[in-house]
Order: structure tokens, then sequence, then C-alpha cells
């Protein structure tokens, strides 16, 4: 749930009420937005809001909280209205975009009268749909330039690496394409997004200035926007066209809200024969049911009476006889999918805390799911054979992993701001952890023959969220006689009893030690490794004793059992 930090002064200016700092009664009103505050700051006068409906970017800035909630307590009804004036510049497109981040949308407003506390809620709002609604800028980013220091038109192609250098924001020297993303705190952070293409999206004005390197960073000279500029470009460049018209139109309309004047900018992609102008303010126009409004929330509501609480909503809508209403959407209401979204507002406008609960009279089992049944038998086969399982954190570090395992760094999925130095990315096989089990527990008698079934998380640029989590089995054997022939008889045993073929062949692992190690096959995909553990890994963890192993990708094994099911 987003986060968002409002300026107390702000929000009383932009609601048009004063709370006297009464955080109880701000919270009644932030209520109707699914918004609370967790935090006041009496220095710097701001307030820590969190949004439960994680589906409203329009609200997580002052001004879009203002809007939704003014209608709510009757300062103002209906559908507010926004016009975009003519068009007043143009962008073109470079068909070499398509496999890189190929949409863009601009809008220009003029007139605007900002102070430092705008900017800054403008910036917040810019951070908070980069991170969330754009998925770390991998969907959308947003750019606001100082109108008055560019040339138009704009040209939105793409650069090689070392091509274009421009000062960025907030450094005072030149740097490179392949320099930002090397030596920038936000090329560090967000330069995955394009480092595996040889050219990168530049965007320029007419006179060839660079403006930005989307997503990455603006021009400090054009790209900063103080108190000065009163005259902003906005810009949003993606890969899902409809999220960046999304995000234009929200930013757009907090810059309208500021008394800001809209024109439009036409966006030409010639390889596409398309021609866009943006941003879109229009309204789109839906059939609400009477009798399914009264099926979802159990309240037998007139057509009038709907669109009554539509209207307290911020909606423009009117009955149409006895069963339909009527209802207009608002532009920026950009989470309207379906006609229940309409129907939880007219919840909201008539108030949750008159309508009476009733106890569901359909009762449903639960089941475990099949998959989880096969994991539960696989727990039970190494407690069978001897094992003991144990649970160790999913949380590590590289050292753990790569460093004491003999092996050389891979990638990894890293926490940004890690509280502890031993706990600062996530796990990505469970050997390691089982060996520092080991280690942490010398004065055990031997053998100790230990396990752990878990999840791993793994890299993955084609997930959403560059993650993916695999299901895995890891067995440790430490006694005296440990060797390869004992992890083999072990993972044998296993695989017969779940009914499961498998092949081992020869491999190298500089974890184990060579000719003692094998790859685990089933139906012909290496699922894991087994042998003994090398010398080096063992005077890391200051183990006297041989070590057998094996871990395998329990997934495939889920898998295999689905499709012979």
């Amino acid at each position: 749930m987003p986060t968002i930090d409002v300026d107390y002064e702000e929000f009383e200016k932009m609601l048009g009420m004063r709370f006297d700092r009464d955080m109880e009664k701000i919270n009644d009103v932030l209520a109707f937005v699914k918004g609370e505050v967790k935090l006041f700051d009496e220095k710097e006068g701001t307030m820590s809001v969190e949004i439960k409906d994680t589906n409203r970017p329009d609200t997580w800035n002052v001004e879009g909280l203002a809007r939704a909630l003014r209608c709510f307590l009757g300062i103002e009804t209906g559908l507010r209205e926004y016009a975009v004036g003519r068009q007043m510049g143009e962008v073109y497109v470079d068909k070499r975009l398509d496999a890189i981040r190929p949409f863009i949308g601009c809008s220009i407003v003029k007139g605007l009268a900002l102070s430092d506390r705008i900017i800054r809620g403008l910036m917040h709002l810019q951070d908070k749909l980069d991170q969330t609604y754009g998925r770390n800028r991998q969907k959308t980013s947003i750019g606001l330039y100082n109108l008055d220091l560019i040339k138009l038109p704009l040209y939105y192609g793409v650069a090689k690496p070392t091509e274009i250098s421009f000062v960025p924001l907030g450094f005072a020297e030149k740097m490179t394409l392949k320099q930002m993303l090397k030596e920038h705190p936000k090329g560090q952070e967000y330069g995955r997004i394009v480092s595996g293409h040889t050219i990168y999206p530049i965007l320029l004005d007419s006179k060839k200035t660079p403006l930005s390197f989307p997503p990455i960073i603006n021009s400090n000279d054009l790209g900063r926007i103080t108190e000065n500029a009163h005259n902003v470009l906005v810009e949003v460049t993606g890969t899902n066209h409809a999220a960046v018209l999304n995000v234009l139109k929200i930013v757009t309309l907090s810059l309208i809200d500021r008394g800001g004047k809209p024109y439009a900018v036409k966006v030409h992609y010639p390889h596409r024969n398309m021609d866009m102008v943006t941003p879109d303010f229009s309204t789109t126009t839906r059939e609400l049911d009477v009798d399914y409004t009264a099926k979802v929330l159990g309240l037998h509501l007139s057509a009038r009476e709907i669109a009554t609480l539509l209207g307290k909503a911020g909606y423009d809508a009117e009955a149409t006889g006895k069963a339909m209403v009527r209802v207009r959407v608002p532009c920026y209401r950009v989470d309207v999918m379906h006609a229940v979204d309409i129907v939880e507002d007219v919840a909201i406008a008539y108030d949750y805390n008159r309508i009476k609960p009733v106890w569901r009279e359909m009762h449903t089992t639960g089941a475990t799911r099949p998959e989880q049944r096969l994991i539960d038998t696989v727990r039970e086969l190494m407690v069978g054979l001897g094992f003991q399982e144990v649970l160790t954190p999913t949380l590590t570090n590289p050292e753990t992993l790569f460093t004491k395992m003999n092996l050389k760094k891979q990638r990894i999925v890293e926490i940004a701001n890690p509280k502890v130095n031993t706990l600062t990315c996530l796990r990505n096989w469970l050997l390691p952890n089982l060996l520092e089990f080991v280690s942490n527990n010398l004065h055990v008698e031997c053998p100790q023959r230990i396990f752990e079934l878990g999840k791993v998380t793994l890299s993955d640029p084609k997930s959403e969220t560059r993650t993916r989590d695999e299901e895995k089995l890891a067995a440790v054997i430490y006694h005296a006689n440990a060797s390869f022939t004992e992890a083999k008889q072990t993972l044998d045993a296993l695989l017969t009893n779940l009914g499961t073929e498998w092949q081992i062949t020869d491999a190298k692992h500089p974890s184990f030690i060579e000719g003692r190690t094998g790859s685990a096959l089933i139906a012909g995909v290496d699922v894991g490794i087994l042998g003994e553990i090398s010398p080096k890994a063992l005077t890391e963890w200051k183990l006297e004793n041989p070590v057998a192993a094996f871990e395998f990708n329990l997934q495939n094994v889920i898998q295999t059992k689905h499709s012979k099911t």
C-alpha cells in the first residue's frame, strides 16, 4: 500500500477546510479514499498518509486527495470537467525504440505559480508513480522540464552509449549515457532497464539538445524545475501505452489543479502510421444496473438514490428509468474497469457503517494444494531416510552463498538498504545455509544428516517483479565416512519412492570435488547437483569431516507428477 507525504497546510488549503491539526478528524475524512495518517511531523508540517486503495494513483498527492474528498464532503458535487487547449508541440518517435521503450506522451502546462512546497509535492508524486504504478520505471517513468528553455518540436530517438553527453540532474559535469549508467546513482539503480541494449533512448529538442535519458535521468539544464518555471513540459515514456497515457493524465491534472492551463502535444509514430494527441481528458460512459448494485451491496436503493450517491463520489450520474443509471466516469479514475468498481463508490458514499453486516450463507471448504501434498510427502520420506529437517533464514549474504562455497559471485536479489551486514540478499540455493548450520553445531555428535525443503529466489528479467521463487530440496551428510555413494543412494531412494525416474551424469562444480560430482536429470532436464563438498569449502566452514550433499529443484518433480496426472 502506497504511503505518501502530504504537506499539512497545502492539504487544508486545497481542501478548503481547517482541522486544527486534529488527526482523528483528518482520518475521518481520509476514510472516504481509504487513507489514514500514520505519522505527523510537527517540525516539517507533513503527514505520512497510507492509501489502502492501491488502484487509485490519482489520490497519491495532495491535489488528487483534495479532488476526491471535496466531492465526498459536499464541497463540490458531480464530475469535475477538464479540457485540454490547442496543440502547441509535436514529438517524433524513432521506430528503433520499439524493442526498447516504444511509447511517449507529453503535455504542456502554462501559467503556473510554483512554490517550493508544490515542487516537493510534484517530485514526491513523480517518485511514487515511478516506483509503484510504473514498476520501478520499467513500465513508465516521468520527466518534468522548463518549457521556456526548450525548442519544439521534440525527437524521441536512440543513441549509442558514448554518442551523446550532457550534464545529468544533480551533477556539474557532462557524462556519456554509458557513464551515467555506471557513475550516476539513478543509473546504478535503473540501468538494468536499458543496459541489455546496444542503443539507448534519448529525448532531444529541435536543436538536438538532450532533455533526458529515459528512464534514467533528466538533463540538469532543462530537466530541473524551480520556482522560476512558469511553463512546464510533462513527458512520460514507457513500455505500456495505456499506462503511459494514464500517468501523463494524473501528473498534468495535478498541475491544472494548481492553476495551470494545459495544451496538447501531438505524438507521431511514422512506423506505426499513427498520430496521437496527448493528454486525453475524455470521460467514459457506463450503465449501472440497479439490481446488480442491490445484489452486491445488499441495499435496495432506487436509481435516483444511486445517482445522487455517485454524484457525491465525483461521477456524473442520472437515472434512466427505474432499472438503470447512466454514469459518466471522470478521466482521472483510471481504476474503474468494471461495474463493481462503481458500486464500491456507491457504498463509500452511502457510508459502510450504515450497512448492516450479514453472515454468508454459503459455506466453503478449504483443501491442500496438490503440489503441497507432494512437498509434504518429500518431507516425510526424508525423515524416514534418517534425516532431520532444519529451517534456515531466506536472507543471507554473498560471502555465505559464494565466497565460502568457492564460487564466483552470481546475479542475486539484493536488499537496497539492509539493516544487518550479514543479511543483505535472498538466497539462490540452500546448501550454503545447511553447511553454515553444521558449522555452528560441531558440538553435536556425528553422524549429522540434515535437510531443508524451502524456497529460493532467483533473478528473472521476464517476470513482472524480475524475480521468481523455486521450491528446492537440499541435504547434507556429515561424518567421517560421508561419500558420494551415500548421497546418491539417499537421492535414489527418495525419487524411487516418489515414482520419479532419474539419471545421473558426470558434472563439474566449484563447490564439489571433481570426479565425485554428478548432475541429476529428470526427463532429460538437469535439476540438481550431488557429490562431495570440496576441501576449500570445508576449510571455509571449519569442517573437519567430509560432507556429502545434494540439492535439486523440486519444481521439476512437481511438474513431472502433474503432467502424468
